[in-house]
Order: structure tokens, then sequence, then C-alpha cells
């Protein structure tokens, strides 16, 4: 079902904001029974799909208490194009499913909104939803998302971290900050124990709490995507759940391992929770990306070429480490 006719959700509407998206491969999208989408026309060889599944948490608590609600569509959109794109696809369209409460006008449009804001970015196509209002689950004015991002990739251009081997470069692209992860810690640590407001102005961020803990989630893919025509990239990891290091590895081949060895500026929301909740830096690291969204692993000799590209595009990145023998 593509956007039913529910309580405070304009079809019309949604359907004329999703179509902003739309790229070549689309043949029909919101408004139907189901999106179609060609992936012929982008001429993939021996096409392969990539699938991924994600939400944001409850970073829409925050969204919710602070009652703008945009910028949780691009992390929802960041959170599942940046997923896809680590095995070498190209994210091709997205779908998602808005469960929601008693619905404010307005409230699923702003969402809308924020997600195609976010598939222009990832270089993807809304091509359908669900918005599910169901008073008797949630209170009014709260609501829960998900998204499903498929994207495309060559059979011999699938990336799956085979050929890393000790000496290779790992490079860290920096976060716009915590990103769509760690918010229940942040939240427990900040509001509750530091009886910090979303509406007090914290000089060392330079804004407000609110805005900073509503900073969207980075989308690195298109950038990716770009950089991928130009350098072999021979591992991708999205830094989410379980920190730098436990996302590293778990695209590393056996017998191999991180070892850090540069420096990256690292947000000072990172240093506020720590400080705050008394969290040692063990923690930290797990719960939290602590400055880097995206690593990728490449050969010594394309690494200042990738830095290059990436640059080339808004994207900062730094020599964070290499693999080693483990």
């Amino acid at each position: 079902m593509i956007y039913s006719k529910k309580p405070g959700v304009n079809v019309g509407r949604i359907a004329e904001i999703a179509s902003r998206s739309y790229g070549k491969g689309v043949i029909s999208g919101v408004g139907g029974f189901s999106g179609l989408f060609d992936p012929s026309v982008l001429g993939f060889k021996d096409m392969v799909l990539a699938a991924g599944a994600d939400g944001v948490g409850t970073k829409v608590k925050i969204a919710q208490a602070l009652d703008k609600h945009d910028t949780v569509g691009i992390d929802l959109v960041a959170m599942n194009a940046d997923d896809v794109v680590t095995c070498g696809a190209e994210p091709l369209f997205f779908l998602d499913y808005i469960a929601i409460g008693k619905s404010r006008p307005g409230v699923v449009e702003e969402i809308v909104k924020g997600i195609v804001e976010g598939c222009e970015m990832a270089g993807c196509a809304l091509l359908g939803g669900e918005t599910a209002t169901m008073p008797a689950m949630y209170e009014e004015g709260e609501y829960d998302l998900a998204g499903f991002c498929v994207g495309g990739v060559g059979r011999k251009k699938i990336i799956d971290g085979s050929n890393i081997v000790p000496g290779d470069v790992v490079l860290g692209l920096e976060s716009s900050g915590i990103h769509s992860n760690g918010y229940t810690t942040a939240r427990r640590v900040l509001l509750e124990e530091g009886k910090m407001r979303l509406e007090d102005y914290v000089a060392e961020l330079g804004r407000t709490l609110g805005e900073e803990l509503l900073e969207p989630t980075r989308i690195y893919a298109k950038a990716l995507v770009e950089a991928m025509k130009c350098v072999t990239l021979k591992g991708m990891a999205h830094v989410t759940e379980g920190g730098i290091l436990g996302n590293i590895r778990r695209v590393l081949p056996q017998g191999t391992d991180f070892a850090k060895s540069g420096a990256w500026p690292v947000p000072p929301i990172f240093d506020i929770i720590r400080k705050t909740g008394s969290l040692d830096d063990a923690e930290m690291d797990r719960v939290f990306n602590m400055g880097i969204g995206m690593v990728v692993i490449v050969d010594p000799e394309d690494a200042g070429d990738l830095l290059g590209l990436l640059k080339g595009h808004g994207v900062s990145a730094h020599h964070i480490g290499e693999v080693v023998r483990a």
C-alpha cells in the first residue's frame, strides 16, 4: 500500500513531494499499489541487488519534543543508503514505513519532505511507502520510522572485503555528530542525569542542545558511488551501533585487524556526553561514532586520490589507521 488515505495524510501532496526524487529508472512511484523501477536503463552488467532496512531509533523522541520532523527523514535515508553502498552498490530506490498515533496535519508531510531530501542526497528515488495510523499503539504525537533501500551493483564489482590485506590504509569519513545511534544513552545522560534542556544554548556547540541532537546523519552514498568509478575500494564499514572498531571488524578478513594510528576532529557533543555521564573511553567508543561515520579501506597508493575525490564532494576524511595481522 502506498500512502493510503489516512487522517492527516494528503496523498496527492505526498506524491508531488516524492516526485522530486525521481530520476531515470522510475516508471511509477507514489500513488499506486506498488512502485515500478527499471534498472536496465542504468547499464549494470550482470546486476546484483543489494537491500537494507533500518530505522532512526529514539532520535525520533527529540524530533517529537521539538516538533521538528523533517530532519529525521534525512536520517532514515542515511541509515539505509549508507548501509547499501558498503557492498559497492549504487542506491536505486527507497521505501518508508511511518507508524503514527493520532496524526496532526503536516507531520507526515514534514517527515516525507526530509525523506525526499535524503533521497536526493543519496541519489535514489522515493518509490513508495506506508503510513499506519495506530492510536491504540502510539500516543498522540508519537511515531516510529522504518526505511528500506535497494541498490544495484555489477556482480564483478561487489565489495566484500576479501581483498583486504595487512598494510592497507583505513580512512575515516567525518560524521556530522551523533548521527542516529546512541540516542538512548545520550538522552539518559544529558536530559535525565544532566538535567539539560533541549532549548538550552550550549557554548561549546554554538547552538542549542536540541539543534545539535537533531543534526541530520551525513549521507556518504553519492560521494562513494562517484569515488568507486575512479579508485578501487577494498572494504567499507558504516559506523553505527558498535562504534568504529566494532564495525571495521565486520568487513576485515580472518587473520587481520585494525590498528589505529591517526587522529581526527571529534565533535564537542561527545566530550559533553562523556563528562556529564562520567563514561569511560570503552563505552563511548562502543556506543558512539566518535566523529567517524564511514570507514573505507584502500591500497596505500590509492589513499591520496580517494581523499582528494571525497574532498571534491564535500566530505572530509582522515587516515585513521592500517590493517594489520591479527
